[in-house]
């Protein structure tokens, strides 16, 4: 019993995506990463359950290690992938309401 307090933080990080999902409606918030903040650890990946995290491709920053993107049109605003980064890893994803994502990133989000 005593043991089981070192993992307590571990309770809201969810079980990684049996299954992928779909997008069916517009979400209210969207993932951005913060790419100088990520350290290209991938743990958020298994966890997106609709699979829409990648790492940034080798040739943009020419390091190693390249952070992750979200493919923004997938994402579904979930926050998995924010929990566990932050529980886990470094906070190096943030949730931003749609409305104000496209209008500060000139992207429009479909649904």
């Amino acid at each position: 019993m005593a043991e089981n307090y070192k993992y307590d933080h571990y309770k809201s990080v969810p079980d990684p995506a049996e299954k992928v999902n779909f997008k069916k409606k517009k979400p209210k918030l969207i993932a951005v990463v913060d790419e100088d903040n990520c350290t290209g650890c991938q743990v958020c990946v298994p966890f997106c359950p609709v699979d829409c995290i990648e790492p940034v491709e080798d040739e943009k920053y020419g390091i190693p290690i390249p952070p992750v993107q979200v493919r923004y049109d997938e994402c579904i605003g979930c926050q998995i992938c924010a929990k566990v980064c932050t529980k886990l890893t470094w906070d190096a994803i943030k949730m931003i309401k749609t409305e104000e994502f496209e209008e500060n990133y000139n992207y429009s989000v479909s649904e």
